[in-house]
């Protein structure tokens, strides 16, 4: 008897096919096309500028705050179309992104800084409490410095409180952008085990922007690759990290004679757009 694989896990995230412009002018993603499998790891991997940022804010709604809009395409978040739905709304349904640069209110303490992550709900003072004291079970180093401001708290610490807030909203997605950046090794580590951590035991699903390929490959389960705005690679994270050329552009592995992957005929492009 055959037996049969189990069922892929339903996307709680699918981006169709958008386009996103700037002022009106700057064509910026270029029929995008990306899913988020229920209580998975999905890596957006790319070079600085491919778009892996603007993808998150189309996701996220915060587009128009910079003049941007998504143009073309839709955003799916458990199967209903929120790229119309403003921030607020998204994060209430349960979808929140992590900025790139930590970006905690610098004059709050670290435990003031994690209960502006409950803005939203309104299941009372004691599930907040109760979560807060769990999110300090997760990150025992904002416990010992909970009542520190968070404008003179480690960069790790700034991460850890950042992404921390984001659990605060009892989150489904998280969106998470460049974790990694200006952080020591060490830190790093500690924050992607973090993440795997958290996806594992509250089965909270990540879609990772991040330039250090080899630490999101490492814990995500599928990757896409941007350059300039397009999807030009995707697959299961084992197969990205054993392909050849992600190895030499992306992991460092290559020789010394370094391509572009433009130049690369084997590197091939793969159309998304809907029919």
């Amino acid at each position: 008897m055959i037996e049969k694989s189990p069922p892929a896990p339903d996307p709680i995230l699918d981006v169709l096919n958008i386009e996103v412009i700037y002022n009106s002018v700057a064509l910026v993603l270029k029929g995008v096309s990306l899913s988020v499998p229920k209580g998975g790891i999905v890596a957006l991997l790319g070079a600085n500028g491919a778009g892996k940022t603007t993808t998150l804010k189309a996701i996220s709604n915060l587009l128009r705050a910079e003049r941007g809009e998504v143009t073309k395409g839709a955003i799916l978040f458990e199967g209903e179309r929120v790229d119309r739905l403003s921030p607020n709304d998204l994060v209430r349904r349960g979808a929140i992104q992590v900025m790139e640069g930590r970006h905690c209110f610098g004059h709050l303490t670290i435990e003031e800084n994690l209960l502006t992550g409950a803005f939203t709900r309104s299941d009372g003072r004691a599930a907040v409490m109760g979560d807060l004291e769990r999110i300090y079970g997760y990150f025992p180093r904002l416990k010992e410095r909970r009542a520190a401001q968070a404008g003179y708290a480690s960069g790790g610490e700034q991460q850890m409180c950042a992404i921390g807030r984001a659990m605060m909203s009892r989150p489904k997605l998280i969106l998470l952008d460049e974790p990694s950046m200006g952080l020591a090794p060490h830190v790093v580590e500690e924050i992607f085990a973090i993440v795997r951590f958290l996806n594992e035991q509250d089965g909270v699903s990540f879609l990772l922007a991040e330039q250090n390929a080899n630490m999101a490959l490492r814990v995500a389960h599928f990757g896409y690759i941007l350059e300039t705005g397009r999807v030009v690679l995707d697959g299961a994270a084992e197969a990205l990290r054993g392909n050849e050329d992600v190895r030499e552009f992306y992991l460092g592995v290559g020789g010394a004679d370094r391509r572009s992957f433009k130049t690369v005929k084997t590197y091939r492009r793969r159309k998304r757009w809907l029919a």
